[in-house]
């Protein structure tokens, strides 16, 4: 499985001719948006900067966007209700996190995520994540600290940080330097990240920072 990064929440996900996008954005934010053929997009919520699904094309693409289980192509999707801010949605709504299985490796991509903390429904279905992509810019979603407290709840193998500042962005979020101290990891970007499920460490957890 390789995993790509566009910025913001956007990846790209392929396991052999499979591949799925998470939340792709459009040029207003000020970045390239993705594109290219996909066979399952998600979409955490209606936002200009996570469900530009025109920009990727696919003959029988697959959407998903909102709560439920799905399985595409021998991958398994569930969404989880969350909300997109502490407040139990009072100041901006609801956000879907996302738990995608494929190849044996289990991912959570939490979307706009912005709770202080996860209930025991969500915890449940994240617990144990071995991939874990995490908003860590703040302003709109979990900011550096808030984001060590999810991942010590979630405790997965590998954790990706997204939705931060970074060259061209024209949103106003932190850069991911305050999360890499919160977590006690250095700022290494790697282009792709190439995974197998037997490259996984149990008990550890690690950081990996993507380039765009």
């Amino acid at each position: 499985m390789v995993i790509t990064w566009y910025g913001q929440s956007c990846f790209k996900i392929q396991s052999g001719e499979t591949v799925l996008f998470t939340d792709p954005f459009d040029k207003s934010i000020g970045l390239t948006p993705p594109r290219g053929q996909a066979n399952i997009v998600t979409i955490s919520h209606h936002h200009y900067d996570h469900d530009n699904v025109e920009a990727l094309s696919g003959e029988n693409l697959f959407l998903i966007d909102g709560p439920g289980e799905y399985e595409v192509k021998g991958v398994n999707v569930t969404g989880i209700l969350t909300f997109h801010d502490s407040e139990e949605g009072k100041k901006r709504g609801t956000n879907t996190a996302y738990i995608i299985e494929i190849e044996g490796i289990k991912i959570c991509h939490l979307g706009d995520f912005g709770q202080d903390k996860l209930n025991d429904e969500q915890l449940e279905a994240m617990n144990g994540a071995d991939i874990l992509m995490i908003p860590v810019g703040g302003t709109y979603t979990l900011d550096g600290g808030e984001a060590a407290h999810i991942i010590h709840e979630i405790e997965p193998k590998i954790v990706i940080p997204m939705h931060y500042k970074i060259p061209g962005l024209t949103m106003k979020l932190d850069g991911v330097d305050l999360f890499l101290e919160e977590a006690g990891s250095k700022n290494q970007p790697t282009d792709k990240l190439t995974i197998k499920k037997k490259d996984l460490v149990e008990g550890k957890t690690q950081v990996v920072v993507m380039k765009i």
